[in-house]
């Protein structure tokens, strides 16, 4: 009866950690800022797939409705060439999108491969690695963008890609160095290397894990700075104006006087989705901090019940008690 029951308590045990394994994987789910970025992103996403498909007209047909405001006929107006308003939003998504998350992963790579490498590697691969990552971090990106995508004016969404992920990918390197750095000289990363683990293993299954949180928000800054320098350059003109996006749809109505006009319908749409889309982004970044730092994710789990208590709790302080 002994040998049994020596045999069955670490079963249990296993499964006890296994149930809180698993619901742990699933408390950023549990957060409702996340939820409530990754449900804005999502809807996004799906109006960037289904966009083109549920437009009621053409964005370039014009029309007999000239700078109408919504109407049943047109839900967010026209502009002064009858044009829809809402097509071209739709439409629109899809570019934006696009261009934002192409330029995230490419630079979240650079940034991975290059960093990761540095910190790891150190001496003189360490040094060149650095000194190139110091030369693109001084480089003033947006002017650069600035002239070589006005080199190339045809080049469409894939050169604007490449353009804003080869200039974004800096910061997020050296920010990767710099923890890396860290973390090779820790006991795991030297266990694994006395174990004769190749260099391959021990990147990718001790260390890249412990840089999750700094690469998830890398990619998610990234991921807004090329969504606002696409929408910057479609509205001062710099790429071509023929395709839609929000940043179009904002130029064409600032070339008309859309705001002098009181057509507030042509601008206020772009504007909100904008917004909307880099809320959805920080969101998501504040849920992914509060689930990976401990601090964070503890007060992030017990706020209700510490407001229910009268406690406000502040991160870093001392929880106060609420005055009655």
């Amino acid at each position: 009866m002994a040998i049994d029951l020596t045999i069955t308590a670490p079963d249990v045990t296993t499964a006890a950690v296994a149930g809180r394994a698993a619901r742990h994987r699933f408390v950023f789910l549990r957060n409702g800022k996340a939820i409530t970025g990754v449900a804005i992103l999502g809807f996004f996403a799906i109006i960037a797939i289904i966009g083109q498909f549920i437009a009621p007209y053409d964005p370039d047909t014009l029309g007999p409705d000239i700078m109408q405001p919504p109407s049943a006929a047109h839900w967010l107006g026209t502009t002064n060439l009858g044009q829809d308003i809402l097509s071209q939003l739709l439409i629109g998504t899809r570019g934006v999108m696009i261009v934002g998350f192409a330029a995230g992963i490419i630079a979240t790579i650079l940034a991975i491969i290059i960093g990761v490498s540095a910190g790891y590697a150190g001496g003189v691969v360490d040094e060149v690695l650095s000194a190139v990552s110091n030369i693109f971090l001084v480089i003033p990106a947006l002017p650069l963008i600035i002239i070589i995508t006005g080199q190339l004016p045809g080049g469409g969404e894939v050169v604007i890609s490449l353009v804003i992920a080869v200039t974004g990918w800096a910061w997020g390197s050296r920010i990767l160095r710099a923890q890396t750095l860290s973390l090779r000289k820790r006991d795991f990363v030297e266990a694994s290397r006395a174990n004769g683990e190749s260099i391959f293993r021990i990147i990718g299954f001790e260390i890249l894990p412990n840089l999750t949180a700094i690469i998830v928000s890398s990619f998610i800054g990234t991921v807004t700075f090329a969504i606002l320098s696409q929408i910057t350059l479609a509205f001062i003109g710099v790429t071509s104006i023929s395709e839609w996006n929000w940043g179009t749809i904002l130029f064409w109505a600032q070339s008309n006087q859309a705001l002098a006009r009181g057509a507030w319908w042509w601008f206020v749409p772009a504007g909100l989705c904008i917004a909307l889309l880099g809320m959805s982004l920080a969101l998501i970044n504040f849920g992914i901090d509060e689930f990976i730092n401990p601090r964070l994710r503890s007060t992030g789990q017990n706020a209700k019940a510490m407001r229910r208590r009268g406690i406000v709790a502040r991160i870093g302080f001392t929880p106060v008690v609420r005055k009655r």
